[in-house]
């Protein structure tokens, strides 16, 4: 059972975790030990709340399919338990970031002197850089 939040836990069924060879150096022990896991939750067939999954769905994320599945390979560690650990944090904090409401924009307007400082500063650098010009005589 992974617990997102005190309120919503996603139940292992629907966490499909497979191990995979990792890739990189390693020596022997990549060639010969499955320790990085390769994590697939499918959007749509989760028991989530409707709300987060279309929140996830818009989510522009490269690890969510065209389909609607979370794919995550963990292979930073060398052992499997702590790479799956790992793909099962990275799943938490993907939705924990799809649960977070944003909050609405206020439109502000620049200050009256920032705008006065900000003219006279590309008045200044126009007067320098006509200073640069060739002389004519």
């Amino acid at each position: 059972m992974l617990e997102i939040s005190p309120l919503i836990a996603i139940p292992d069924c629907e966490i499909e975790m497979h191990a995979i060879r990792a890739q990189g150096a390693g020596g022997q022990n990549v060639n010969k030990v499955s320790t990085a896991i390769h994590l697939r939750f499918d959007i749509m067939a989760s028991s989530l709340p409707d709300i987060y999954k279309q929140r996830l769905l818009q989510l522009k994320d490269h690890r969510i399919t065209a389909d609607g599945v979370i794919v995550i390979k963990a292979q930073q560690y060398r052992g499997q338990e702590k790479n799956r650990t790992d793909a099962l944090n990275r799943l938490r904090t993907l939705i924990h970031g799809a649960m977070a409401v944003q909050k609405k924009r206020k439109p502000t307007r620049r200050s009256f002197n920032s705008v006065k400082r900000r003219l006279n500063s590309k008045t200044r650098r126009g007067e320098l850089k006509s200073l640069r010009k060739k002389v004519d005589e």
